[in-house]
């Protein structure tokens, strides 16, 4: 059976709950808010997900791998992260079953992340079983694009449709002393092969630090004037090991002013429903400039994404969380039905229990290390022996 265990701060009170037999951070009630894409035969069952402050979640992302072959200065020290055991870390299968779980729960979009999913061999066939779940719209992937290129074709065939592609300098000696590696040649043909092969969204990631890259930010700009793609911007975040501080995060007031210095009639493009990302267009310009400002502005009210790590664990932020102890355990028999029906029939009334989505940004703008978790799951399939 599932059973959950949930972390939240409010107010420097720590909080803690079993959730069963439902789950009470997640929860059915409602219609969609308009976040999802696709045909209407796919629509989502009535009501969807809901957390406690009142968002919609029909959009996952799952990490399959831990491993990545950069190492990013803002990510991880050089001599890279401790690595899960293997047998901590979620099986092919076990993966595919939660996916097709949250997907019978209302999750239309996919996005596989790392690490760096390049990295699994198996991406190619993970991609198309992912694409052909049940609910499932857009299987989309982020990725640095060093080992990218090469597989983008049988990639694309197996039904990616959407790629978040990061790139933090365009000057390679400046790429190899932030990622501490070579690479970036090979991540500019993957954005190249990307946009030959007619990928319907492409975006370019940039994370700004002070002192480092924030004099490229127009020259990233200049990528959108004949590429039909979007640019963004991201702050720089606290995580274990990257050395943040406040004084080296490009706030997007900062960057926005410098792109408005080149193009003074930079207008904002079309909103878009549960966006991490404020649009901006300049004229004469295919794509549009975004500023994804996780730590200036913080968009907790309107995220839709949950994320599913490669060990297992659930979260619904990609702020560093403090450790939560994984919930009881899945036995293989137990059906997918039931499995699923344990996120559901919550056992409280909702509308006395919702918080204000404001008061979460208001938190987080406060206190930053703070991290608004639903829950964290620990799913592990035990066969029968």
């Amino acid at each position: 059976m599932f059973s959950f265990s949930r972390s939240a701060s409010y107010g420097g009170v720590v909080r803690r709950a079993l959730l069963a037999p439902g789950l009470r951070a997640l929860a059915w009630r409602g219609a969609p808010a308009g976040c999802h894409t696709g045909s209407p035969q796919t629509a989502p069952p009535e009501p969807p997900l809901l957390d406690l402050h009142g968002r919609t979640h029909d959009y996952l992302r799952i990490s399959l791998t831990e491993r990545c072959n950069l190492r990013c200065q803002y990510c991880m020290p050089a001599e890279g992260v401790q690595l899960s055991a293997r047998a901590a870390l979620l099986t092919r299968d076990e993966l595919l079953r939660l996916a097709r779980v949250f997907a019978a729960l209302g999750v239309r979009k996919l996005r596989l992340t790392g690490g760096e999913p390049t990295l699994r061999a198996d991406l190619p066939e993970l991609v198309r079983e992912l694409r052909a779940l049940p609910g499932v719209r857009t299987v989309a992937m982020t990725s640095n694009g060093v080992a990218l290129a090469r597989r983008l074709p049988a990639l694309q065939r197996a039904g990616l449709g959407a790629l978040n592609l990061s790139l933090d300098s365009l000057r390679a000696d400046r790429y190899e002393r932030l990622a501490r590696r070579p690479g970036l040649a090979r991540a500019l043909a993957s954005l190249d092969v990307a946009l030959q092969l007619g990928l319907p969204r492409v975006k370019v990631n940039t994370v700004l630090v002070r002192g480092f890259n924030e004099d490229e930010i127009c020259d990233f700009v200049e990528l959108t004037r004949e590429r039909d793609i979007d640019v963004r911007f991201i702050e720089f975040m606290p995580f274990a090991g990257n050395e943040w501080r406040d004084a080296r995060m490009v706030p997007e007031r900062a960057a926005l002013d410098a792109v408005r210095r080149r193009h003074p009639a930079l207008r904002p493009a079309a909103p878009e429903p549960c966006r991490t990302a404020s649009l901006w267009q300049a004229p004469g310009h295919r794509g549009r400039v975004g500023f994804i400002s996780s730590m200036s502005k913080p968009f907790c009210g309107s995220c839709n994404r949950l994320r599913l790590t490669a060990d297992g664990n659930l979260k619904v932020s990609a702020r560093p969380s403090p450790s939560t102890p994984p919930g009881a355990r899945v036995d293989n028999a137990v059906s997918d039905l039931r499995v699923g029906r344990r996120w559901e029939n919550p056992t409280r009334n909702h509308d006395s229990t919702l918080l204000p989505a404001r008061r979460c940004s208001r938190k987080f703008s406060i206190q930053r290390n703070i991290t608004l978790l639903i829950g964290n799951l620990k799913a592990e399939v035990r066969h029968n022996e």
